[in-house]
Parts: structure tokens; sequence; C-alpha cells
């Protein structure tokens, strides 16, 4: 059973531990507003910023390459900043790239590690706080995508996600129907039967 919860209210009796709560003695209690899901024990977000740690994996376009680092944009209150010497793959200006986070500095800017680019496909924003939901349980709901639609897809954790190849218009639908519906049950199948029906429509 889902229920809307709000800052300060317990949502369990035990101590559990979930992103966006806190705990004491008395039990668990959520830090936002969201649904929690008592049987799943998943807390959801109605809305909220990404919240940046360290091992994030992100998508970022690049603003500008100054020599030694590179600044990114991250769709986010927060800079990228890469330096040029650990760059494994040539980037550029305007290039899109996946990359890790290794640190927020003060300042809101965020160190990245590893940036690789992604080239050519689409490049899409949702919500950050939907973000868990696209991706579900053990990334059940991306894989039922991606299997269906034949499409790659690497999702960044600061709401950005890049597809390339397959059905990419019948994966954004279902992309954009989950972030829309992330808080409703059933949502699982009925993207199933929205991407069979997709693909049958193909074939006629």
């Amino acid at each position: 059973m889902q229920r809307i919860v709000v800052p300060g209210e317990k949502i369990h009796d035990t101590q559990i531990r979930i992103d966006n709560t806190i705990t004491d003695r008395n039990g668990t209690y959520s830090c936002i507003l969201g649904y929690f899901d008592d049987e799943r024990k998943v807390l959801t977000p109605l809305e909220g910023l990404w919240n940046p740690r360290p091992g994030d994996t992100v998508i970022g376009v690049v603003e500008e390459d100054r020599g030694t680092t590179l600044t990114i944009n991250l769709n986010a209150p927060y800079k990228g900043l890469a330096l040029t010497k650990f760059l494994e793959a040539e980037i550029s200006a305007n290039d899109i790239i996946v990359a890790n986070v290794k640190v927020l500095e003060k300042g809101g800017t965020i160190v990245l590690l590893k940036p690789t680019p992604l080239r050519g496909g689409k490049l899409m924003s949702i919500k950050p706080s939907r973000i868990p939901r696209i991706i579900g349980k053990n990334s059940t709901m991306i894989k039922q995508i991606t299997d269906a639609t034949a499409t790659s897809v690497i999702i960044g954790l600061n709401g950005l996600i890049w597809m390339k190849g397959g059905d990419i218009d019948l994966a954004t639908q279902a992309i954009l129907k989950v972030g829309e519906e992330a808080h409703t049950t059933g949502l699982t199948e009925r993207i199933k039967t929205m991407l069979e029906q997709g693909r049958n429509n193909k074939v006629q």
C-alpha cells in the first residue's frame, strides 16, 4: 500500500535504512514530501533536486574547454569540472559526456571522474526524483524498456538520460510515462502493455 507522507511523519515503527529519512529509537521518519510504499519499504519523492554523492553516475554537456579543465553543464544548480590531463578520449565543447562524481566542493562545483563522450543519440531531461522509478528495483523497469525497444539507454542520476539506436521514440514515451506515473501502483504492467502495443503497431 502506498501513502503520501510529509516531512517529520513516522513511516515505520523500527529503524530502517532509506534515503531521505531519519531514525531514532522510536522508528523511521520522512524528511520529504513523497509516497511511501509500506510493502516494498520505498520512499519516492514527489519533487526535489538531485543531491550529489561520490560515485553517482551523471550525464552532462561540455560548456567550455579551458585547456586544463572542462566545465560541464549538469542540468543542476551545480557545475561540473573535469581535468583534461586524466581524459581517456578526446572531448570538446558541446559534447555529451557520462562521468562519475568524485566530490562536491564548496561553492557548488562537482569534480568528475572518467568523463566519456556519448556520440550521437538523443538527450532527454526528467525530474531527478523520478530517476529511481525509471531504473526500477534491480534495474527491472529500465531493462524492460531497453529489451522491448532495442535502445541503448544511459541514465544520469542528475535527471539527464541518453538514448541511441532501436526504437527511440517508443523508449522515450515509456520513460516519460514512468516519470509521470512514478507514484502509482501497477505501473510495471502498464509499461509492459504499452511497449507490447507499440511494437505491434510497428509491425502492422
